[in-house]
């Protein structure tokens, strides 16, 4: 089948640690929706990052979001070039939020290298809400370890876990 058969089922990849999964990533992640009929979420293996949630845990709070729309929204874990494996699953696209200007440089320069590896996945670029612009998982993390309430920034379980990793009532 072509790839631009209109019977084809289209494919995003959404990569990242999601150490934890935000508002802001479940934003991009229900854009992502209304472009693709499928939405991976890449969860990624880095030896040079050290998560506080462990693999396991990253991928049971991304799932507990999509309690109802799973058929749509698959939960897998990623090592090695990221697009290969985007291209090995039938990925269109691999799919990249975007906050600010300073993530933009970065993100193209990857997107170019990406096409150049890979020419049949494209890189989608999408923008959360204005809401969760300033947010990140490091961000949440720090202040949450601090005891800040983050119980808006992020779902009700991954708040719960926040508090038993860093202990807090």
């Amino acid at each position: 089948m072509s790839k631009y058969s209109p019977h084809r089922k289209s494919l995003g990849v959404y990569p990242g640690t999601f150490d934890p999964i935000t508002m802001g990533h479940l934003d991009i992640i229900d854009r992502a929706l209304n472009l693709f009929d499928k939405v991976i979420i890449a969860i990624a293996i880095n030896p040079g990052k050290k998560p506080l949630f462990s693999l396991e845990e990253r991928k049971e709070m991304a799932e507990k979001c999509f309690p109802h729309d799973y058929s749509r929204v698959e939960v897998d874990s990623v090592s090695g070039l990221l697009v290969k494996y985007a291209a090995d699953r039938g990925a269109n696209a691999i799919i990249r939020g975007l906050r600010a200007v300073s993530d933009f440089d970065y993100e193209f320069q990857l997107a170019l290298m990406n096409r150049k590896l890979e020419r049949e996945v494209d890189t989608v670029f999408l923008m959360p809400g204005f809401r969760w612009i300033y947010i990140s998982s490091s961000i949440i993390k720090d202040a949450a370890r601090h005891g800040g309430d983050v119980c808006e920034l992020v779902p009700e379980h991954v708040n719960q876990n926040l508090l038993e990793k860093f202990s807090l009532p």
